[in-house]
């Protein structure tokens, strides 16, 4: 049997989800849509800025705690550093039944690139 790299599971992810680019979401805010701003970023990472009024989850913990701070019916939008750990989760999260999630393509890192808001 094969075995696949981690970026073989990246990119099996990003085929059966959902991705935004950071420009959608500076749209998406500038409309003033309800939108989850999930972060699954390390707590040093999340320390140095994110976006503003995200909610902060570290993927390891995702599969445990997200029932508990994000509702199925809500729209989400996953960012981590660069869009790959993001895709894993938002990948997850569909599987879990979350039916609206889609991850930030290029990350936080595409997010600072256009000049995106930053807290924090």
């Amino acid at each position: 049997m094969a075995h696949k790299t981690g970026q073989d599971l990246i990119e099996e992810a990003r085929q059966q989800i959902e991705e935004v680019t950071p420009e959608q979401v500076r749209e998406m805010q500038a409309r003033g849509e309800q939108v989850v701003y999930l972060d699954v970023r390390e707590p040093n990472e999340w320390n140095l800025g994110r976006l503003p009024h995200a909610v902060h989850l570290p993927r390891g913990n995702l599969e445990t705690k997200v029932e508990g701070l994000v509702e199925r019916g809500q729209k989400v939008v996953i960012y981590c550093a660069r869009g790959n750990r993001s895709a894993l989760a938002a990948l997850t999260m569909k599987q879990m039944g979350y039916e609206n999630v889609a991850s930030m393509a290029r990350g936080f890192l595409g997010w600072a690139d256009i000049g995106g808001e930053v807290e924090g």
